[in-house]
Protein backbone atom coordinates (compact mmCIF):
# COMPACT_ATOMS: atom_id res chain seq x y z
CA UNK A 1 0.00 0.00 0.00
CA UNK A 2 1.29 3.46 -1.06
CA UNK A 3 0.82 6.18 1.70
CA UNK A 4 -1.19 8.97 0.40
CA UNK A 5 0.53 12.62 0.57
CA UNK A 6 3.78 13.74 1.74
CA UNK A 7 5.23 11.52 4.13
CA UNK A 8 6.42 14.88 5.78
CA UNK A 9 2.74 16.15 6.33
CA UNK A 10 2.54 17.76 9.83
CA UNK A 11 5.70 18.55 10.41
CA UNK A 12 5.15 22.29 10.65
CA UNK A 13 2.78 21.77 13.19
CA UNK A 14 4.84 18.95 15.28
CA UNK A 15 7.96 21.76 15.17
CA UNK A 16 5.71 24.18 16.26
CA UNK A 17 4.10 22.80 19.13
CA UNK A 18 6.84 21.31 20.02
CA UNK A 19 9.63 24.20 19.96
CA UNK A 20 6.97 26.44 21.82
CA UNK A 21 7.03 23.14 24.71
CA UNK A 22 11.04 23.45 24.97
CA UNK A 23 11.18 27.28 25.05
CA UNK A 24 8.27 27.55 27.45
CA UNK A 25 9.08 24.84 29.31
CA UNK A 26 10.73 24.60 33.34
CA UNK A 27 13.71 22.24 32.10
CA UNK A 28 14.71 24.80 29.17
CA UNK A 29 14.57 27.86 31.53
CA UNK A 30 16.36 26.17 34.01
CA UNK A 31 18.95 24.54 31.37
CA UNK A 32 19.40 28.23 29.69
CA UNK A 33 19.88 30.11 32.98
CA UNK A 34 22.79 27.76 33.78
CA UNK A 35 24.63 28.38 30.33
CA UNK A 36 23.85 32.23 30.87
CA UNK A 37 25.10 32.73 33.82
CA UNK A 38 27.94 30.64 33.58
CA UNK A 39 29.39 31.80 30.31
CA UNK A 40 28.52 35.55 30.41
CA UNK A 41 30.62 35.35 34.06
CA UNK A 42 33.76 33.85 32.28
CA UNK A 43 33.32 36.55 29.43
CA UNK A 44 32.98 39.08 32.02
CA UNK A 45 35.94 37.64 33.81
CA UNK A 46 37.83 37.76 30.14
CA UNK A 47 36.91 41.09 29.35
CA UNK A 48 38.33 42.55 32.70
CA UNK A 49 41.38 41.23 31.84
CA UNK A 50 41.44 42.37 27.98
CA UNK A 51 40.75 45.58 28.89
CA UNK A 52 43.92 46.10 30.19
CA UNK A 53 45.88 45.18 26.58
CA UNK A 54 43.26 47.09 24.47
CA UNK A 55 45.63 48.11 21.42
CA UNK A 56 47.59 45.03 21.72
CA UNK A 57 45.76 42.44 19.59
CA UNK A 58 43.84 42.97 16.63
CA UNK A 59 41.34 40.25 17.76
CA UNK A 60 39.77 41.20 21.02
CA UNK A 61 36.26 39.66 20.93
CA UNK A 62 38.00 36.64 19.71
CA UNK A 63 40.30 36.91 22.72
CA UNK A 64 37.23 37.40 24.90
CA UNK A 65 35.86 34.01 23.95
CA UNK A 66 39.38 32.27 24.49
CA UNK A 67 40.78 33.84 27.36
CA UNK A 68 40.44 31.88 30.88
CA UNK A 69 40.40 34.04 33.53
CA UNK A 70 40.76 32.03 37.29
CA UNK A 71 39.11 30.27 38.80
CA UNK A 72 36.62 30.01 35.92
CA UNK A 73 37.54 28.52 32.50
CA UNK A 74 37.18 29.68 29.05
CA UNK A 75 34.00 30.74 27.45
CA UNK A 76 34.42 27.97 24.41
CA UNK A 77 35.39 25.13 27.30
CA UNK A 78 32.23 26.30 29.25
CA UNK A 79 29.92 25.68 26.03
CA UNK A 80 32.29 21.99 25.41
CA UNK A 81 31.37 20.91 28.49
CA UNK A 82 27.51 22.43 28.70
CA UNK A 83 26.17 22.51 25.06
CA UNK A 84 26.10 18.51 25.25
CA UNK A 85 24.32 18.47 28.36
CA UNK A 86 21.87 20.82 26.96
CA UNK A 87 21.04 18.70 24.30
CA UNK A 88 21.04 15.60 25.65
CA UNK A 89 18.21 17.52 28.44
CA UNK A 90 16.00 18.29 25.25
CA UNK A 91 16.35 15.04 23.39
CA UNK A 92 16.14 11.85 25.89
CA UNK A 93 12.09 11.73 27.00
CA UNK A 94 11.07 12.92 23.03
CA UNK A 95 9.79 9.92 21.77
CA UNK A 96 9.50 7.22 25.18
CA UNK A 97 7.69 10.39 27.18
CA UNK A 98 4.80 9.98 24.55
CA UNK A 99 5.23 6.05 24.73
CA UNK A 100 5.03 7.06 28.63
CA UNK A 101 1.55 8.97 28.38
CA UNK A 102 0.36 6.71 26.10
CA UNK A 103 -0.39 9.53 23.60
CA UNK A 104 1.72 8.28 20.98
CA UNK A 105 -0.80 5.56 19.04
CA UNK A 106 -3.14 9.00 19.38
CA UNK A 107 -0.96 11.80 17.84
CA UNK A 108 0.33 9.29 14.58
CA UNK A 109 -4.04 8.42 14.38
CA UNK A 110 -4.16 12.15 13.14
CA UNK A 111 -2.87 12.70 9.32
CA UNK A 112 0.81 12.73 10.80
CA UNK A 113 3.20 10.19 10.01
CA UNK A 114 6.29 8.85 11.82
CA UNK A 115 8.41 10.53 9.52
CA UNK A 116 6.74 14.01 10.43
CA UNK A 117 6.74 13.55 13.76
CA UNK A 118 10.56 12.02 14.20
CA UNK A 119 12.01 14.95 11.80
CA UNK A 120 9.16 17.54 13.53
CA UNK A 121 10.91 17.00 16.92
CA UNK A 122 14.12 17.01 16.14
CA UNK A 123 13.82 20.26 13.79
CA UNK A 124 12.21 21.86 17.09
CA UNK A 125 14.74 20.52 19.76
CA UNK A 126 17.49 21.97 17.24
CA UNK A 127 15.23 25.08 17.07
CA UNK A 128 15.44 25.65 20.65
CA UNK A 129 18.87 25.23 20.85
CA UNK A 130 19.91 27.42 17.96
CA UNK A 131 17.38 30.04 19.38
CA UNK A 132 19.49 29.87 22.87
CA UNK A 133 23.06 29.88 21.59
CA UNK A 134 22.07 32.76 19.16
CA UNK A 135 20.81 34.94 21.92
CA UNK A 136 23.81 33.80 23.86
CA UNK A 137 26.38 34.87 21.17
CA UNK A 138 24.36 38.63 20.63
CA UNK A 139 24.59 38.95 24.67
CA UNK A 140 28.36 37.93 24.22
CA UNK A 141 29.08 40.88 22.06
CA UNK A 142 26.76 43.20 23.63
CA UNK A 143 28.44 42.76 26.87
CA UNK A 144 31.57 43.52 24.55
CA UNK A 145 30.40 46.70 23.08
CA UNK A 146 29.60 47.79 26.44
CA UNK A 147 32.51 47.07 28.77
CA UNK A 148 35.27 47.39 25.98
CA UNK A 149 34.22 50.53 24.04
CA UNK A 150 34.87 48.33 20.65
CA UNK A 151 33.29 47.25 18.12
CA UNK A 152 34.34 43.68 16.46
CA UNK A 153 35.80 43.72 13.20
CA UNK A 154 34.64 42.59 9.99
CA UNK A 155 36.93 39.65 10.79
CA UNK A 156 35.78 38.48 13.82
CA UNK A 157 32.34 39.10 12.91
CA UNK A 158 33.00 36.33 10.60
CA UNK A 159 34.53 34.24 12.77
CA UNK A 160 32.28 34.07 15.17
CA UNK A 161 29.44 33.32 13.17
CA UNK A 162 31.64 30.44 11.56
CA UNK A 163 32.22 29.53 15.47
CA UNK A 164 28.33 29.44 16.20
CA UNK A 165 27.06 27.34 13.14
CA UNK A 166 29.87 24.79 14.34
CA UNK A 167 27.97 25.32 18.06
CA UNK A 168 24.65 24.48 16.70
CA UNK A 169 25.85 21.62 14.85
CA UNK A 170 27.80 19.98 17.78
CA UNK A 171 24.69 20.28 19.98
CA UNK A 172 22.77 19.04 16.92
CA UNK A 173 24.89 15.90 17.42
CA UNK A 174 24.11 15.12 21.06
CA UNK A 175 20.76 15.82 20.54
CA UNK A 176 20.60 13.11 17.56
CA UNK A 177 22.11 10.40 20.06
CA UNK A 178 19.70 11.46 23.17
CA UNK A 179 16.69 11.00 20.31
CA UNK A 180 18.21 7.95 19.12
CA UNK A 181 18.12 6.37 22.78
CA UNK A 182 14.87 7.88 23.27
CA UNK A 183 13.78 6.05 20.75
CA UNK A 184 15.61 2.82 21.64
CA UNK A 185 14.53 2.85 25.08
CA UNK A 186 11.15 3.04 26.25
CA UNK A 187 12.08 4.18 30.12
CA UNK A 188 13.34 8.00 30.01
CA UNK A 189 15.62 7.46 32.71
CA UNK A 190 17.68 4.69 30.52
CA UNK A 191 18.07 6.52 27.58
CA UNK A 192 19.33 9.88 29.45
CA UNK A 193 21.51 7.77 30.82
CA UNK A 194 22.82 5.93 28.17
CA UNK A 195 23.13 9.43 26.46
CA UNK A 196 25.15 10.79 29.35
CA UNK A 197 27.31 7.35 29.47
CA UNK A 198 28.51 8.30 25.36
CA UNK A 199 29.34 11.78 25.95
CA UNK A 200 31.67 10.65 29.35
CA UNK A 201 33.26 8.17 26.90
CA UNK A 202 33.96 11.10 24.75
CA UNK A 203 34.43 13.35 27.33
CA UNK A 204 36.91 11.88 29.63
CA UNK A 205 37.99 8.64 28.31
CA UNK A 206 38.55 8.88 24.72
CA UNK A 207 41.82 10.39 25.27
CA UNK A 208 42.68 7.35 27.11
CA UNK A 209 41.37 4.94 24.32
CA UNK A 210 42.83 6.74 21.56
CA UNK A 211 46.77 5.80 22.24
CA UNK A 212 46.30 2.34 23.41
CA UNK A 213 44.15 1.77 20.01
CA UNK A 214 46.78 3.96 17.90
CA UNK A 215 49.39 1.20 19.37
CA UNK A 216 47.97 -1.85 18.49
CA UNK A 217 47.74 -0.66 15.25
CA UNK A 218 50.54 1.41 14.41
CA UNK A 219 53.28 0.16 17.20
CA UNK A 220 54.92 2.49 19.68
CA UNK A 221 54.55 6.23 19.57
CA UNK A 222 58.56 6.60 19.28
CA UNK A 223 60.82 4.63 16.37
CA UNK A 224 64.08 3.87 15.99
CA UNK A 225 64.34 6.78 13.90
CA UNK A 226 62.07 9.07 15.54
CA UNK A 227 58.37 10.07 15.89
CA UNK A 228 56.54 6.99 14.58
CA UNK A 229 54.34 9.16 11.51
CA UNK A 230 51.90 6.20 11.45
CA UNK A 231 50.97 6.22 14.83
CA UNK A 232 50.39 9.86 14.52
CA UNK A 233 48.47 9.79 11.84
CA UNK A 234 46.05 6.75 13.46
CA UNK A 235 45.71 8.53 16.45
CA UNK A 236 44.86 11.68 14.51
CA UNK A 237 42.43 9.80 12.66
CA UNK A 238 41.02 7.87 16.19
CA UNK A 239 40.59 11.69 17.84
CA UNK A 240 38.67 12.79 14.87
CA UNK A 241 36.09 10.09 15.69
CA UNK A 242 34.79 12.08 18.65
CA UNK A 243 32.85 15.11 17.89
CA UNK A 244 34.21 16.50 21.03
CA UNK A 245 37.98 16.59 18.99
CA UNK A 246 36.38 17.98 15.94
CA UNK A 247 34.40 20.92 17.77
CA UNK A 248 37.56 21.45 19.37
CA UNK A 249 39.66 21.88 16.41
CA UNK A 250 37.09 24.22 14.99
CA UNK A 251 36.84 26.25 17.50
CA UNK A 252 41.00 26.44 17.55
CA UNK A 253 41.26 27.39 13.69
CA UNK A 254 38.62 29.76 13.90
CA UNK A 255 39.12 31.63 16.92
CA UNK A 256 42.93 31.20 17.46
CA UNK A 257 43.48 33.26 13.33
CA UNK A 258 47.35 32.20 14.18
CA UNK A 259 46.44 27.93 13.36
CA UNK A 260 47.68 27.03 10.73
CA UNK A 261 47.46 23.25 10.97
CA UNK A 262 45.46 21.03 13.18
CA UNK A 263 47.14 17.82 14.22
CA UNK A 264 51.32 16.95 13.82
CA UNK A 265 52.82 19.87 11.66
CA UNK A 266 55.67 18.69 9.18
CA UNK A 267 58.77 20.73 8.32
CA UNK A 268 57.35 21.36 5.00
CA UNK A 269 54.26 22.51 5.72
CA UNK A 270 55.54 25.76 7.64
CA UNK A 271 58.68 26.16 5.80
CA UNK A 272 58.49 29.74 3.92
CA UNK A 273 55.34 30.66 6.12
CA UNK A 274 55.71 33.60 8.49
CA UNK A 275 55.20 32.16 12.06
CA UNK A 276 52.41 33.85 14.55
CA UNK A 277 50.99 35.98 11.51
CA UNK A 278 46.63 35.60 11.35
CA UNK A 279 45.80 33.70 8.43
CA UNK A 280 42.83 34.82 6.61
CA UNK A 281 39.46 34.22 7.61
CA UNK A 282 38.92 32.17 4.25
CA UNK A 283 41.91 30.43 4.32
CA UNK A 284 40.75 29.32 8.49
CA UNK A 285 37.60 27.96 7.30
CA UNK A 286 38.96 25.90 4.61
CA UNK A 287 41.57 24.77 7.11
CA UNK A 288 38.02 23.29 9.00
CA UNK A 289 36.07 22.19 6.36
CA UNK A 290 36.23 18.68 7.27
CA UNK A 291 35.68 19.30 10.70
CA UNK A 292 32.35 21.08 10.07
CA UNK A 293 30.81 18.68 7.64
CA UNK A 294 32.31 15.76 9.88
CA UNK A 295 29.67 17.44 12.28
CA UNK A 296 27.18 17.65 10.34
CA UNK A 297 27.54 14.58 8.65
CA UNK A 298 27.58 12.58 11.78
CA UNK A 299 23.99 14.65 13.20
CA UNK A 300 22.15 13.55 9.99
CA UNK A 301 23.36 9.77 10.64
CA UNK A 302 22.93 9.57 14.32
CA UNK A 303 19.53 11.04 13.03
CA UNK A 304 18.84 8.28 10.23
CA UNK A 305 19.74 5.62 12.20
CA UNK A 306 17.22 6.89 15.12
CA UNK A 307 14.38 7.18 12.29
CA UNK A 308 15.08 3.57 10.83
CA UNK A 309 14.75 2.09 13.96
CA UNK A 310 11.48 4.02 14.75
CA UNK A 311 9.90 3.46 11.55
CA UNK A 312 9.94 -0.42 12.45
CA UNK A 313 8.93 -0.29 15.93
CA UNK A 314 5.21 -1.61 16.78
CA UNK A 315 3.35 1.44 18.11
CA UNK A 316 0.08 0.17 20.52
CA UNK A 317 -2.67 1.99 21.83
Amino acid sequence: MRRRGSPFTGVGVVLAKEAADYLSGARMWLLEALVFLTAIASAYAAILSIRASIGESPFLFLRLLTMAQEPLPSFIALLGFLIPLVAIAIGFDAINGEFSRRTLSRVLAQPIYRDALLLGKFLAGLLALAIGLLSLWLLTIGLGLLLLGLPPNTEEMIRMLGFLVATIAYGGVWLAVALLFSVVFRAPATAALAALGVWLLFALFWSVVTPLVATLIAGPPEGIFGPNLAYLQTSQTLDRISPNTLYAEIALALLQPATRALGPVLYSQVQGALLGAPLPATQSFILVWPQLTGLIATMIVIFVIAYVVFQRQEIRA
